[in-house]
């Protein structure tokens, strides 16, 4: 027997076709007459007839929960009735007696938005194709991911600039979110793409670009360094609805991040530093030029070679990116910035200095000389400190050093190497624990001068004739610099045939030699050899 309607049908074509009549057909299937004859006219059975909604205790009430709705519409949104509120009054002011709760949210659930669409107020759930303009238009967004940094794994921010036209990206990740990370995406990205857009960026409502906004409008209160931002590049901005719905007005960069992330951030990458990590982003970004977006006809370089050249020029003088403050200096030597502790040169305690703070990095200023630069810190409530800023007060207090926490920062960050402890263990033994540290902190001292791999060096020369002392340091890290010494900078000079000259130490060698501190020559004892010649001289006749 056929296993549906349209097999009976088709199998009662069939037979028909070979001359079987209807009577013998009807006996065949076990059918009627008139699914015969419904079956010849036609290969597709016709639909079901819909069946007639069952009446409810609910339908008396209907139009009550209707005018509800309908009244909803032009009040205040916060004094909108709820299923509850609903219910209750069907209860309270019509006496609906047999009707339960889960009724009236199933009919309020679907009739709410008829009754929004009806009145012109419902949104439709759809898509509409866009046209881009090349040159004209892009879309800016985070997006967080997750990177195993100096293997700790932590939660970075992609920054992603997208061209609508041709769908050219560039992309940045940041330790933060922040107002500096966005200017400075903002200042990679147009400096990549050579130009601005010269009509409109969207962007979601963030922080560091909207400090308000103004109800259901496109209205919004910018934040003033966003202003100033703008207005210094001459970008257009146009900000997206709050929530999912405003997502969907930039689904370009949305679908752009997701992208990135799934083929170039997966498995999670391990790097040292974000500098090395957007190193690599750069290098995709120029790869994905000739890629292929769905099933257009050019890749996403044929395209921005198009709409390059219609891009706004970027003005000379540079945006200074980074917030400027001007924390105090407590006893210990460290400035908080942003919940972060970071050293400065101890010589400033109780001074104030100016910060500027950068998206990877913050710089520290007394007036106009540069005193310290460290990578900034991810998480809150850390401290990054460098041994070079105790130096002046640990030769003073070298006990401290055993326990100092800015060493155990150097030993993590690979600036106080093994070599460093085995000539420090030999010169406490050779000298005792407070002149040994001491001697240790006189060959940090030379790290201010000589760079770190010569000092390194000179540190195991030393280590290996014995020589612990700092002085016997700085000569050995001066030989390996003189090893070092470029070819365009020689030695001798040649005069003539088979004579040289020699020529006077570079100043920058000479600068990092150690005090000579031998007696100066003395001539006192040619004055015999005078004394001599006079009395050999004859006398005048």
């Amino acid at each position: 027997m056929p296993k549906s309607k349209v097999d009976l049908y088709a199998a009662i074509r069939r037979d028909a076709r070979t001359g079987m009549s209807t009577r013998a057909l009807m006996r065949k299937y076990g059918v009627g007459y008139e699914t015969v004859q419904r079956a010849l006219i036609s290969a597709l059975p016709e639909p079901r007839k819909k069946m007639r909604p069952r009446a409810t205790r609910l339908d008396p009430y209907k139009p009550v929960i209707d005018a509800i709705l309908k009244a909803d519409l032009t009040a205040p949104r916060k004094q909108r009735h709820t299923v509850k509120r609903i219910y209750d009054r069907l209860l309270d002011e019509h006496n609906a007696v047999g009707i339960s709760y889960q009724m009236v949210r199933g009919y309020v659930a679907g009739r709410r938005e008829e009754i929004r669409l009806q009145a012109g107020k419902g949104v439709v759930d759809a898509f509409v194709p866009q046209t881009h303009r090349p040159g004209a238009e892009a879309e800016v967004d985070f997006g967080d991911v997750a990177v195993k940094l100096a293997g700790e794994l932590v939660t970075c921010y992609l920054f992603a600039f997208r061209m609508s036209y041709s769908g050219k990206a560039v992309h940045r990740i940041f330790a933060s979110a922040g107002q500096e990370a966005f200017f400075e995406g903002h200042v990679h990205a147009l400096n990549v793409l050579g130009g601005a857009p010269t009509g409109k960026v969207r962007y979601d409502n963030l922080r560091a670009a909207v400090a308000q906004v103004l109800g259901l409008s496109r209205r919004r209160v910018e934040a003033e360094r966003w202003t100033a931002f703008r207005s210094h590049y001459g970008i257009d901005a146009l900000y997206c609805q709050p929530g999912l719905r405003g997502a969907h007005e930039k689904g370009g960069v949305e679908g752009q991040i997701g992208w990135f992330r799934r083929n170039h951030l997966v498995p999670v990458p391990e790097v040292d530093t974000l500098a090395e990590l957007n190193e690599m982003i750069d290098r995709w970004d120029q790869e994905d030029d000739a890629r292929r977006i769905r099933s257009r006809p050019h890749t996403i370089g044929e395209y921005f070679a198009v709409e390059q050249p219609l891009l706004a020029p970027l003005p000379e003088e540079p945006f200074e990116t980074g917030r400027l403050s001007t924390p105090r200096v407590d006893r210990y030597g460290q400035i908080c910035v942003r919940m972060n502790r970071y050293s400065v040169p101890v010589r400033l305690i109780g001074r104030t200095v100016r910060v500027m703070l950068h998206a990877s990095e913050l710089v520290v200023y007394d007036g106009r000389e540069e005193v310290a630069r460290h990578e900034r810190l991810i998480a809150r409530d850390g401290s990054r400190l460098d041994l070079d800023h105790y130096l002046e007060a640990l030769i003073r207090k070298p006990g401290a050093l055993p326990g100092a926490t800015a060493l155990d920062q150097a030993r993590a960050a690979g600036r106080f190497t093994p070599i460093h402890d085995a000539w420090w263990e030999a010169a406490v033994k050779a000298h005792g624990e407070r002149d040994g540290t001491r001697a240790l902190i006189e060959v940090l001292l030379l790290s201010r001068h000589l760079p770190h791999e010569h000092l390194v060096t000179g540190l195991a020369a030393a280590l290996k004739t014995g020589a612990l002392t700092a002085d016997a340091v700085a000569l050995e890290a001066r030989k390996a610099a003189d090893a070092d010494t470029r070819p365009d900078e020689p030695q001798q000079s040649t005069t003539a045939v088979g004579q040289t000259r020699t020529l006077p130490l570079p100043a920058t060698v000479r600068a990092h030699l150690p005090l000579d501190k031998r007696p100066l020559p003395s001539v006192a004892h040619y004055d015999q050899l005078l004394r001599l010649r006079r009395t050999d001289r004859p006398t005048p006749s």
